[in-house]
């Protein structure tokens, strides 16, 4: 720890450059001293502190509290779980309240100030008995006509459980709380205990219900609970982003023997044409698992997502199980209009397909699944209200020239994505865009492939990445909706990591430490020798990193058990396995109307 100290002191360019001048193997030396021997790079020697249900003693918020152990959560569940706690509450106690739009993912209770200490006795004595944290927030202390100060009174609650995975590496606690508020009668109004637009309401303002997403966007897509409410806070404001939103996910398992198989006869087929050294690398296809926690990130921070497609090779991971109703499973060939250019091992050409998914929504999330939401979002960090999307450009700089085979394929599909906006629109771009989820209308896309039929055409012909390629959600997409008056440019927290340079570790730690990055990626283009062992360091710390930031398993996992017997089989074989199911359980029985569908008829007539 005294290395590590001494380490965060130097100035942080001269951190880079000592890095920059050392070899592969004092790198190694390095980052074990500074981060592997942490206590969080140690986080996979931690001991169990109990079991499911048991309450251990933790540092929460500044305080020692006592947090129940889970396996099965997510910051909405918990979010829920205290706002549920304090309504029944009340209810059993007959106090009258209503609830209020909170102003992040919080939720917000509003009670008479009438009734204050009615309601702080009865929360603390009825939840504080059942493990929850009940903590006042005064109002500050008033004078009195005597010189000394009356004891403040209480102006909110705090009212949250805390909950925390068996090895306590994340507390799901105060950030995710139940905020009551004790309001005034003054003249008429109903008056918060702070400022703001949704601060004062009418007295006679009649009581109604609401959906919880009235109150909030980070609620879980598709619950129907409704609260008690007010008619000022029952409608929709004006900002408020009510269409739904998709997300969609690519991947590949590149260890798959089968998967090799057709690899290796593509490259045979590909002989004598010339590619990028980048083009197939293998670390393009390099699986660590990384979907799994990335599908675990949007199911904690974005459960608002209503549907997550994940298209793939005829491959499915060993972990996912795709009956579940809020996953669907698309093969290249359900999306593909010329099924004789697969197999494909083009990511460009893949991407120039996605809005043919059948059923996708018109506002989507495209993921890779190198990409991590790394805390709470709610829609508009995506997307404006009223439908525009939202990009973000990334300082790096599109190269001048036109594209070559000597470019990078990434830097020569943004040369050629340049070249099409020069002709269409007249106009030039410069920036690439950050490596973070893509946020997509359907329709920009579903234009691109209609004006630029033969340049998509070709894109999708290409088995690997071609200098001819264009890049449509990562890059030209944005840049034609902006064009069009269809996506701004915005902002967000974002973290890149490169998998390959020795500083990485570092990033890492910090993340783990703070939690307040939006989106982080760990991107794995060329690592080379530093991960090539499964027992180096970096690699080890960054299975360690995954499984300490997302401990809680997403609803759509096989139980570990079940994933350790699938893994047998590969990635392909699970997919024919799933695709016999669904014939057999489609011969057997006419399917429902409200029967999920993992992949589509047209895909199975092309067998």
């Amino acid at each position: 720890m005294l290395v590590l100290a001494l380490y965060r002191r130097l100035p942080r360019w001269f951190r880079k450059w000592l890095l920059g001048i050392m070899s592969a193997t004092l790198q190694r030396r390095l980052i074990q001293v500074l981060v592997v021997r942490t206590p969080a790079g140690r986080l996979a020697d931690r001991k169990v502190l109990g079991r499911v249900g048991d309450r251990v003693r933790v540092s929460h918020a500044g305080k020692s509290v006592l947090a129940r152990i889970c396996t099965d959560t997510s910051p909405a569940k918990a979010r829920a779980h205290n706002l549920a706690a304090v309504l029944a509450t009340l209810d059993d106690a007959g106090i009258d309240y209503f609830c209020v739009p909170g102003p992040d993912i919080r939720s917000v209770v509003a009670v008479s100030d009438t009734r204050r200490g009615r309601t702080v006795e009865l929360l603390q004595s009825v939840l504080g008995a059942r493990g929850f944290c009940v903590w006042p927030a005064p109002a500050g202390a008033r004078r009195t006509t005597r010189t000394r100060r009356s004891a403040p009174a209480v102006r909110t609650l705090t009212v949250f459980e805390p909950l925390t995975d068996r090895v306590g590496g994340w507390i799901l606690g105060r950030q995710f709380q139940c905020t009551v508020e004790f309001w005034t009668e003054a003249d008429g109004w109903l008056v918060a205990p702070r400022a703001g637009p949704l601060g004062r309401i009418p007295q006679q303002d009649p009581c109604t219900t609401a959906p919880g997403n009235r109150f909030s966007r980070f609620v879980i897509e598709g619950a129907d609970a409704h609260y008690r409410t007010r008619a000022a806070f029952a409608l929709p404001r004006a900002d408020h982003v009510s269409f739904p939103i998709d997300v969609v996910y690519t991947w590949v398992d590149g260890s798959d023997p089968l998967w090799q198989l057709r690899k290796n006869a593509a490259l045979g087929y590909e002989a004598g044409t010339e590619l990028n050294a980048l083009a197939a690398n293998d670390a393009r296809y390099a699986n660590r698992e990384e979907l799994r926690y990335s599908m675990r990130s949007v199911t904690y921070f974005a459960p608002w997502v209503r549907h997550i497609y994940l298209v793939t090779d005829d491959q499915l991971p060993p972990w996912l199980d795709v009956s579940h109703p809020k996953i669907t499973w698309i093969r290249h060939r359900d999306i593909f209009p010329d099924a004789n250019v697969l197999p494909t091992f083009n990511s460009h050409a893949i991407e120039a397909y996605l809005h043919r998914i059948p059923g996708l929504a018109e506002h989507f999330l495209y993921f890779n699944d190198d990409m991590f939401l790394g805390c709470p979002v709610v829609p508009h960090t995506f997307f404006h209200a009223n439908g525009v999307a939202k990009f973000f450009a990334s300082p790096a700089e599109i190269e001048p020239g036109v594209a070559s085979l000597q470019d990078p394929p990434v830097t020569a599909a943004g040369k050629n994505n340049r070249r099409h906006l020069i002709d269409r629109f007249g106009r030039t771009i410069t920036q690439k865009m950050r490596h973070v989820p893509y946020p997509l209308r359907r329709s920009v896309i579903a234009e691109i492939e209609q004006g630029l039929a033969m340049q998509v055409h070709d894109t999708g012909a290409h088995r690997f990445r071609h200098p001819g390629d264009l890049s449509i959600p990562s890059s030209l997409a944005h840049y034609w909706a902006f064009l069009t008056a269809r996506a701004v440019p915005g902002s967000i927290r974002y973290v890149y990591a490169d998998l390959g340079h020795a500083y990485t570790p570092l990033h890492m730690h910090r993340m783990l430490r703070r939690r307040t990055v939006q989106v982080f990626c760990l991107n794995d283009t060329d690592s080379g020798d530093l991960l090539a062992d499964r027992g180096d360091p970096t690699t080890r710390l960054v299975e360690r990193f995954l499984k300490r930031y997302f401990p809680f398993p997403a609803p759509f996992e096989h139980p570990d058990h079940e994933t350790r017997q699938r893994q047998r089989r590969g990635a392909t074989a699970l997919a024919q396995q799933a695709l016999q199911e669904v014939r057999d359980r489609t011969a057997s029985t006419p399917r429902q109307a409200n029967e999920p569908v993992f992949t589509s008829t047209r895909g199975a007539e092309h067998e």
